[in-house]
């Protein structure tokens, strides 16, 4: 699953639209390299201006949107071009929500092992498993 972590201060990401808009262009990231959309997971975290600090600094001025992104369902392949790729596929969906609102914003990708990952308790089957015959033999075996 793709965890996002949104942490924004106070006067962004106010109402259900904005938030709405956003998580449906993160959801296609993930969708379009077949992930079902209920991995993606978004938290939206307000911090008051008196939580964020940047430098040593007190971040009043420009809002400042702080996003940790946690890969586990997939793995980015070992290779400069696939970084770009995501990164460049994660800055196209941040733009119309915070690039063009003229929002300052830094995000990070972690990847988590998936032998340490479970959804209700469950293994998820393996990534690329496409039929359902496919999903619930592994299941059944697992």
């Amino acid at each position: 699953m793709p965890l996002w972590l949104i942490f924004h201060p106070p006067g962004t990401f106010e109402d259900v639209s904005s938030k709405q808009t956003l998580t449906k262009d993160v959801t296609k990231i993930y969708t379009r390299i077949g992930l079902p959309p209920f991995y993606v997971v978004v938290n939206f975290i307000k911090l008051s201006t008196e939580d964020t600090w940047v430098g040593g600094e007190r971040r009043t001025e420009n809002p400042f949107i702080r996003i940790a992104i946690e890969h586990i369902a997939v793995r980015i392949e070992n290779e400069d071009h696939a970084y770009k790729r995501s990164a460049d596929a994660i800055e196209k969906a941040l733009k119309p929500h915070i690039a063009d609102k003229g929002y300052d914003w830094e995000f990070h990708i972690d990847e988590t092992e998936r032998r340490l990952w479970r959804v209700n308790g469950m293994i998820p089957p393996p990534f690329g498993m496409t039929s359902q015959n496919q999903i619930w033999v592994w299941i059944l075996k697992h």
